[in-house]
C-alpha cells in the first residue's frame, strides 16, 4: 500500500542533494512549551540544517490573543513568510528536532494559506544528525521573496463550530494528545485546564504515527491500521485537536499522506476547550 501523497515527504538523501537549490527553502519549525530549556530557538542556533530558517510558531501567530499561537491573518502570514525568504514558487521543506512534532504545524499553516508545495523531512533532524550530515550555526541568507496568501477556511475550525458539532456529529474529532491526558487520568500539561476530552472524540497520540526508533513516518498500511484501531473511518470528515493546535497537525499530516481529502484543525484545541468555564467535557476512554 503506497502513500497517496508521496510528494509530501522527502528523504534526508533528497534534501542533502538539493541544499544548493535556490527554489528549495528549508524551515526549522521546532517548538517547546514555555519554560523548557534550552528553547527551540537556542537549539536552532546551536546547529541547524544548512540554509534552514527558524519558523517561530509564536512569532508567526496572531499577536495579542489569550490563547497560544493562534492562526494569524493572511496579511501577517504573508509578511512572515517573506521575512523568511519563502515565495509562492518555492518548494518548502519543514522539519523539527523530534522527527514529527511541531513540523506538522508549519506544513499545515502553509497549506492553510494556499501553499501546497510543502513537504516534511522524513525522520527530521534526528535522522539528519544520525547520518552525520552537516549542521550550521550561522544565520542563513534570506533571499527576496513575495508570498501571496490564499486562505482556505475548510482546513480550520473554531470552538463554536465544535460546539455545534456536539449535536450534529457531522465531523469526527481526533485528539492527538497522550492517552492519559485524553481520558483524564494524567495531569493536563496546560496550566489551569480541566482534564478530559471533547465528547465524542477519538484518541490517536501524535507520536504513534512515526517509528520511535527511526522517527520516520510509518508505512501507509501501518497508518491506516492506527486510524482503524482508534475508531477513525478514513471516509469521515475529520477535525484534529491536541493541546494547543500543534501536534494536531502531525495527525492531519498522517491523514493527508494516506489520502484523506483534508482534515481540519481545531486551532484553540484543549488550551481553549479545557478552560474552567469551557464547553462540556468527557473523561474515560473514547
Amino acid at each position: 500500500m503506497p502513500y497517496a501523497h508521496p510528494e509530501a515527504l522527502v528523504s534526508t538523501e533528497w534534501l542533502a542533494a538539493h541544499l544548493g537549490d535556490p527554489n528549495v527553502r528549508i524551515l526549522d519549525s521546532s517548538y517547546k512549551q514555555p519554560g523548557i530549556t534550552p528553547t527551540a530557538r537556542q537549539d536552532y542556533d546551536a546547529g541547524h540544517i544548512p540554509g534552514a530558517v527558524f519558523f517561530d510558531i509564536d512569532d508567526v501567530a496572531e499577536p495579542g490573543t489569550a490563547l497560544p499561537h493562534i492562526v494569524p491573518s493572511a496579511e501577517r502570514f504573508a509578511a512572515k513568510m517573506a521575512e523568511r525568504g519563502i515565495g509562492n514558487g518555492d518548494r518548502v521543506i519543514v522539519y523539527d528536532t523530534a522527527g514529527l512534532s511541531s513540523a506538522g504545524r508549519a506544513w499545515w499553516l502553509l497549506r492553510l494559506f494556499g501553499h501546497d508545495n510543502v513537504a516534511l523531512l522524513d525522520g527530521g533532524l534526528p535522522k539528519w544528525k544520525r547520518e552525520g550530515r552537516p549542521l550550521d550555526t550561522a544565520p542563513p541568507t534570506i533571499p527576496p521573496r513575495r508570498f501571496a496568501a490564499r486562505f482556505r477556511p475548510e482546513l480550520l475550525r473554531d470552538k463554536m463550530a465544535l460546539i455545534a458539532n456536539l449535536e450534529s456529529r457531522a465531523e469526527l474529532v481526533v485528539d492527538a494528545r497522550s492517552a492519559g491526558r485524553f481520558d483524564g487520568s494524567a495531569e493536563e500539561t496546560w496550566p489551569g485546564r480541566r482534564r478530559g476530552h471533547i465528547p465524542g472524540s477519538r484518541n490517536l497520540p501524535f507520536d504513534r504515527v512515526t517509528d520511535p526508533q527511526t522517527r520516520q513516518m510509518r508505512s501507509a498500511e501501518a497508518l491506516a491500521g492506527l486510524f482503524k484501531e482508534a475508531g477513525v473511518p478514513l471516509d469521515a470528515k475529520i477535525v484534529t485537536s491536541c493541546g494547543s493546535g500543534v501536534t494536531a497537525c502531525a495527525v492531519a499530516f498522517a491523514l493527508h499522506l494516506i489520502g484523506h481529502p483534508g482534515a481540519a484543525v481545531y486551532d484553540g484545541s484543549w488550551s481553549e476547550w479545557g478552560l474552567p468555564d469551557g464547553p462540556p467535557i468527557a473523561t474515560g476512554p473514547a
